[in-house]
């Protein structure tokens, strides 16, 4: 089993050390992790700064060994229409494996509070939410895997957390997912929303459709800020995975290793 999707406290949100996270992996059975520390920025400003440091990053992971357990450096990229040039400054600051490319910010609000809402039925908040997610994997190349495409559906503010459904937003959540292909980028199934909304994000039809449409690249993460939850609906995912492609990735020097 994998895990290519945790924060330590090297995050600005997170809570637990990397040794402590990579002990918890060990512990659960996990055989592969890969910290994906956030690089987040406020378009507004407003927010406290959310990129991690590289000097604590390399301090935390680069002599970090268990046995039995293969671990990798990675990092979680918030993506926004429009910046491109800081992607690949960040890209810049070392060698990394694994790079999620991840949605956050919708018309300069984080969608994990209030104000993203004000004004919204849920559904409109879903649209828009893929809409900016379609506006930045068509202009984003630098990524390798996008991060919970439908992590809309476990934020705070949400009035009634769920799956956001595939039937609803069927031709945006195509047009997302054929770019990925057409570009080479993978999926993750991120296991961080079952028991937050009922569902991981997102759901098995869609990666049902993202193998109909070509895709090939898939991964899964459990969006772990804290030891427990590492792995967390890990081998479900994974047979999911199984199930629809006969496979689930993981990367060594932005290369993806299909695990069959």
């Amino acid at each position: 089993m994998f895990d290519y999707h945790m924060h330590s406290w090297v995050s600005f949100d997170g809570h637990d050390t990397g040794l402590a996270l990579a002990q918890a992996a060990q512990a659960a059975g996990l055989k592969e992790i890969c910290f994906t520390d956030h690089v987040d920025y406020d378009p507004l400003g407003q927010m406290p700064n959310m990129a991690f440091d590289t000097a604590q990053y390399c301090a935390e992971y680069d002599a970090l060994s268990l046995p039995g357990l293969k671990i990798r450096r990675g990092m979680e990229f918030g993506l926004l229409p429009g910046n491109q040039a800081q992607f690949r400054r960040d890209l810049a600051r070392r060698p990394f494996d694994f790079v999620l490319g991840s949605v956050h910010f919708v018309d300069g609000l984080d969608v994990y509070f209030q104000e993203y809402w004000d004004g919204k039925s849920v559904f409109e908040a879903e649209r828009r939410y893929l809409e900016q997610t379609l506006e930045c994997v068509q202009v984003h190349d630098q990524f390798d895997v996008l991060a919970h495409l439908t992590y809309i559906g476990k934020t705070a503010a949400h009035p009634a957390p769920r799956p956001v459904p595939y039937s609803q937003h069927r031709e945006l959540v195509d047009e997302i997912l054929r770019i990925l292909v057409q570009k080479g980028k993978g999926l993750e199934m991120n296991t961080s929303g079952v028991d937050r909304c009922g569902g991981f994000l997102p759901t098995a039809d869609y990666f049902r459709r993202f193998r109909e449409l070509g895709g090939e690249i898939v991964t899964v993460g459990s969006d772990a800020h804290r030891c427990d939850r590492v792995g967390q609906y890990a081998r479900d995912a994974c047979e999911i995975l199984k199930d629809i492609f006969g496979y689930v990735c993981t990367f060594e020097n932005r290369q993806p290793i299909f695990h069959k």
